[in-house]
């Protein structure tokens, strides 16, 4: 999960294993919660300023690949 670039970490010493936003303590579950309740991206971008728009958006395009399986094909191939 992590790499150059990457939009997401997860280490088990950092917040109790959670994915995080790299470089950041604060978890991607973070995000889904506040979308979830209707707050804007924005907000959330507010909120949590150690968050870049970049990242933010790139772990919606994560899941939104893992979601249609388009993740999981290229993994397979």
């Amino acid at each position: 999960m992590q790499g150059l670039g990457h939009p997401l970490s997860q280490n088990p010493h950092i917040v109790s294993g959670a994915v995080v936003f790299s470089g950041t303590r604060v978890p991607v579950s973070v995000l889904f919660d506040c979308l979830a309740a209707g707050d804007p991206l924005d907000d959330f971008l507010e909120g949590f300023p150690t968050v870049t728009r970049e990242q933010a958006v790139g772990a919606l395009k994560l899941a939104e690949e893992v979601l249609n399986g388009k993740r999981h094909e290229e993994n397979s191939a």
